[in-house]
């Protein structure tokens, strides 16, 4: 089985082939609604050759919060791979029990990220994405997913300080050598990079404190990585975890027709 996973996200959208035991290839673009199914279609399929991979999928399956490039998305597998593509939308479709008031407000990365989490975790989980927001998802000690907490997003921020401060450069994200930085570029670092650890610390700890234990804490998401030596909560990185979500959502999505 050939499957395509799509994570439609606000900045980028990551396309994952699936074989049926690991991720073929995985490539990202910039979300843009404007981008029409063709467009895609010759994107997508030059990918496609440049791995040697055949133009042909058995399946598809999608977590957007784009709404607006959705129906390019499933005019790009009908019309041009002859499959339909279906939408992950709520947790109740794939077996996930969800307390968030309303159930149907949780993103579907959020539910993919979950259910990929539990099939690999024990319970209760935190997951951070680090995406355009970075998302905090918890599950607790019972496998429900309870609710979490939104925080802007590193880039998000940093661009604001960035086109606000005319003085101030843009930097690399990157982990600085010391707290004190001594000069500008260094300070950055230093503010953005540590700043931001301590914030994901110590939102994860009111969590935790919530919860009543120490839940295990993953990061995933396209800056998910910087953080894992940054941060003292976090327990490990999982670069694939939404697309991992979608392959099982496909494949409990697709036992119940």
């Amino acid at each position: 089985m050939t499957l395509l996973a799509i994570d439609v996200g606000n900045t980028h959208t990551v396309f994952g082939l699936w074989d049926g035991s690991s991720w073929l290839a995985t490539w990202r673009r910039t979300t843009n609604i404007q981008t029409t199914e063709d467009e895609l279609a010759s994107w997508l399929s030059g990918l496609f050759l440049l791995k040697g991979i055949p133009w042909s999928i058995d399946g598809a399956i999608c977590a957007s919060v784009v709404p607006g490039i959705n129906d390019s998305l499933s005019k790009l597998t009908q019309k041009h791979l002859n499959t339909t593509l279906q939408f992950l939308t709520t947790g109740a479709d794939v077996g996930l029990t969800v307390t968030y008031d309303p159930p149907h407000a949780v993103g579907s990365d959020r539910i993919a990220n979950a259910i990929a989490a539990l099939a690999r975790f024990e319970p209760p989980i935190i997951v951070v994405d680090l995406g355009t927001a970075t998302t905090f998802d918890t599950i607790d000690a019972k496998g429900d997913y309870v609710g979490g907490a939104i925080l802007p997003g590193v880039q998000l921020s940093a661009n604001a300080l960035f086109q606000r401060a005319a003085k101030l450069p843009s930097v690399e994200f990157r982990p600085p050598a010391t707290a004190i930085g001594r000069n500008t570029v260094s300070a950055l670092q230093s503010g953005i990079m540590l700043g931001y650890a301590g914030s994901i610390d110590r939102l994860a700890h009111e969590i935790q404190k919530e919860l009543g234990c120490n839940a295990k804490v993953i990061s995933t998401g396209g800056l998910g990585g910087l953080f894992l030596d940054l941060c003292d909560c976090i327990n490990s990185y999982e670069p694939s975890l939404t697309l991992d979500g979608l392959v099982l959502a496909y494949e409990r999505l697709k036992a119940r027709v």
